[in-house]
């Protein structure tokens, strides 16, 4: 096998798929490796560096997208020819990454991001989509660069409804997934925007801010969300957050600390919330708190939310909500655009939404994560030295075992093929809680709870 002389640090700042990613094109770029050399396979690297499928998986897929590296079918990866040039600029400090698919799934995977697609409505959503299709040939035409009326009108009914949101139809823009979005509210903030992000917090939105150009501060998280003194302090001028249920720490911002980010919004020119209510839909116990966008009366919050993790990630339907002043900014530089979300898709949603069909979903697939939550983490705080956290909503909490490391915890969880993600990668500044987990449950079949479990309990005597 090809020597390996790389150490990956699961406490760096830097995840590990790319400090992997990073240490192989330094090898072709250096020529140390050469056109047609083979590099070990992923599941000879697995075992060598002690690291889970998925980070490995990761690293080689982006090799491939990025040119350094030829998968063949059957027989592994292989170096593709490589130009060195004198002039080559150096690696960039953090590239931007996007969500490589992988190839297999493991056998228990905890992924943050999966759904439970036995819950999917079938039924309701293949009739509404043969009614649409066969009775509304209108949908044919462009519609409105906006989002159709009647999935806007249905949008703010819910919303205001369910969510406490106020809002008008004409505040609401649909597009094509949460990316797409979020690229287009940082063309409508100041230019002079600085933005605060959660830490820890979605590795998406950073890479989304940077990618923009825009400068970032990592804001840290406390028991009631993220921190307004030191938001103050970080000369941010936009805030991004997930109330509701932080990711990935799972806390609930009371009404108190609402009140205060709301305070710091409307004391400045040019300062906006960002409101991210991702899994709100999903409560244990206790009622969805209101949104904060309910609660602003100087017009500073920007209220986001998707039905990929209601409904299911491949329907790339989301939303936002803009203030009067972001909206006369969003028509006077969108004026040539289109939607892009499928005029019969919004069609499909906006009667699943008006007649009911989405509420009597949510409280069927609701009950169905809370007796999966409630199984799922009485098995595993039978392992000893277990301790759960987080678990107030959402499809996903925190699993802390101090008996090993956060690397030494995932590491052994691979072993016995499940997929786990350390809390410290969801990290950019702040310093992870030591041995501690992020567990997603939405994709993780009812009949293997215990079998996981138990799994875990052997990989962690």
């Amino acid at each position: 096998m090809y020597n390996i002389t790389l150490l990956l640090d699961p406490r760096a700042k830097t995840p590990m798929y790319e400090q992997l990613y990073r240490y192989f094109v330094e090898e072709i770029r250096s020529g140390h490796l050469r056109q047609g050399e083979k590099l070990p396979s992923k599941r000879a690297m697995c075992a060598h560096l002690g690291v889970s499928r998925s980070t490995v998986e990761t690293a080689y897929a982006l090799l491939c997208s990025e040119g350094y590296v030829n998968a063949r079918a059957k027989s592994g990866f292989y170096v593709s020819g490589f130009v060195m040039l004198e002039t080559m600029p150096a690696l960039p400090c953090r590239p931007i990454m996007t969500e490589i698919q992988r190839t297999e799934r493991p056998e228990f995977d905890f992924s943050t991001a999966s759904v439970d697609t036995g819950g999917f409505p079938y039924s309701s959503w293949s009739k509404l989509n043969k009614e649409v299709v066969y009775s509304s040939p209108e949908l044919l035409q462009i519609g409105e660069r906006q989002g159709d009326a009647a999935l806007r009108n249905a949008l703010c009914e819910f919303l205001g409804e369910y969510r406490g949101v106020k809002c008008a139809p004409g505040q609401i823009v649909v597009g094509a997934g949460m990316e797409y979005l979020s690229m287009l509210l940082l063309s409508l903030l100041p230019e002079n925007a600085v933005f605060a992000l959660e830490d820890p917090g979605y590795a998406s939105i950073y890479h989304t801010v940077r990618h923009a150009g825009r400068p970032l501060r990592p804001v840290p998280i406390d028991a009631h969300g993220m921190s307004v003194s030191e938001l103050e302090s970080s000369g941010a001028t936009v805030a991004y957050t997930t109330p509701s249920h932080q990711f990935p720490m799972g806390v609930t911002m009371p009404a108190g600390r609402r009140s205060e980010l709301l305070r710091w919004a409307a004391g400045g020119d040019g300062r906006y919330i960002i409101e991210d209510d991702y899994d709100s839909e999903f409560r244990y116990g206790l009622r969805p708190v209101p949104a904060m966008q309910g609660m602003d009366a100087a017009g500073r919050v920007i209220y986001v939310g998707t039905f990929s993790r209601s409904v299911a990630p491949s329907i790339r339907i989301a939303y936002m909500v803009l203030p009067e002043a972001l909206l006369e900014r969003y028509r006077s530089i969108n004026g040539f655009s289109r939607s892009t979300v499928s005029r019969y898709e919004q069609a499909v949603m906006a009667r699943f939404l008006s007649e009911g069909f989405y509420a009597r979903y949510l409280r069927r697939v609701g009950n169905l994560y809370s007796r999966r939550r409630e199984a799922l983490i009485a098995a595993l705080e039978s392992i000893d030295g277990v301790r759960v956290s987080g678990s107030g909503g959402g499809i996903h909490f925190l699993l802390t075992n101090p008996r090993f490391s956060e690397h030494e915890l995932l590491r052994r969880a691979a072993g016995q093929g499940i997929a786990l993600r350390g809390l410290s990668s969801f990290c950019r500044e702040c310093v992870a809680e030591p041995s501690t987990l992020v567990v997603g449950y939405g994709g993780l079949d009812d009949k293997k709870i215990s079998q996981a479990a138990e799994m875990l309990r052997l990989a962690w005597k």
